[in-house]
């Protein structure tokens, strides 16, 4: 069947293109008596709007881009959910990219995402520094970094992560643990250096000497949490700690993994806490702590910060939005040792 246009369109309605063109983008001026017509006509046609070709001509596309470093990891999902669930009322779209922590890979998400004229981008950055976000917003993209402190030049959306590690940190030695690890990722990633410079202050401040150990990973991820948790079931009892503060739950269900498949009980060998409070982290066969951060909320206020920057772009002053953590205590490290 040929494809139909928009003239045709406008001439069965007995309307102009004009017309038409307002019912599309602007149905809120039009007669509903003349919006019924058009709308019949299109349905009567089987008319498509061509969006590549509205793209080309409004300067944006009804889509936001959102770059997280993970998509494996459910809070990602979580977040991107929220950001859904506002841009859904906005008659938006939201498209998922995963950086895979990778910075090159992270490069060419946005290039693409610029290129197809997103209305702007969500973004989890992979380093703390990343030039090219300030480049993008430069040229007219605006940028909004999702559970990433700014630093002025964009809006963003975070959580307390020192907080957050303080906590965790505090926690473990108020039950008794006098050698905690931390098990963490790329220290480049700013939510990692941040948690463990929270349980580095915790210990600090802790009476009597508390020790703190670190081990970190390329990844955060399931697999890159168990080889650590195999290496420190691996210790002689004397040499192991007896807590480990994990940086998001990923890690801290596969040590969790390792440590059953050593036969170490959880937490009576060694406390585990983890972060996210992904919905996994309640169902674990230990049942986890973890630092929750408001997941869905991260996506739907970043989402609001950047429809209302392309709503009023001279008007618009960045914000960072900063939420605070709490800890959800299970059964992972409710155990009070003797200290």
């Amino acid at each position: 069947m040929a494809t139909r246009n928009i003239k045709e369109v406008a001439q069965l309605a007995r309307v102009s293109v004009g017309t038409v063109s307002n019912v599309l983008n602007r149905p809120e001026i039009v007669s509903p008596a003349t919006r019924e017509r058009v709308f019949e006509a299109i349905k009567k046609l089987g008319f498509v709007r061509n969006e590549v070709a509205r793209h080309l001509r409004v300067g944006r596309s009804r889509t936001v881009g959102l770059v997280v470093l993970d998509v494996s990891n459910p809070f990602f999902v979580d977040v991107a959910q929220g950001a859904e669930s506002v841009a859904d009322d906005h008659d938006t779209m939201v498209v998922l990219c995963n950086s895979a922590g990778d910075p090159g890979r992270e490069r060419r998400h946005l290039d693409q995402l610029e290129q197809q004229r997103v209305m702007g981008i969500l973004i989890t950055p992979v380093a703390m520094e990343s030039p090219w976000l300030a480049e993008l917003a430069a040229r007219g993209t605006p940028v909004v970094l999702v559970d990433s402190p700014a630093t002025g030049l964009q809006c963003s959306v975070a959580v307390d992560d020192r907080l957050g590690g303080q906590i965790a940190g505090a926690h473990l030695i108020e039950r008794g643990h006098r050698r905690i690890m931390f098990v963490g990722g790329p220290p480049s990633i700013k939510q990692v250096a941040d948690r463990h410079a929270g349980v580095t202050s915790a210990v600090a401040a802790a009476e009597g000497a508390v020790e703190l150990l670190t081990s970190t990973a390329p990844a955060l991820t399931v697999a890159e949490g168990r080889a650590i948790g195999e290496r420190v079931a691996a210790l002689p009892a004397e040499e192991r700690p007896t807590a480990a503060f994990c940086a998001n739950d990923m890690m801290a269900l596969g040590f969790l993994q390792a440590m059953a498949t050593h036969g170490l009980r959880v937490p009576e060998d060694l406390a585990i806490i983890g972060y996210d409070d992904i919905d996994f982290a309640a169902a674990a066969a230990v049942p986890l702590s973890s630092v929750r951060q408001p997941r869905l909320l991260l996506g739907r206020t970043a989402i609001d910060l950047l429809l209302e920057e392309v709503a009023e772009p001279e008007q618009h002053r960045h914000r960072q939005v900063i939420f605070q953590p709490d800890l959800v205590i299970r059964e992972s490290s409710a155990l009070r040792r003797d200290r």
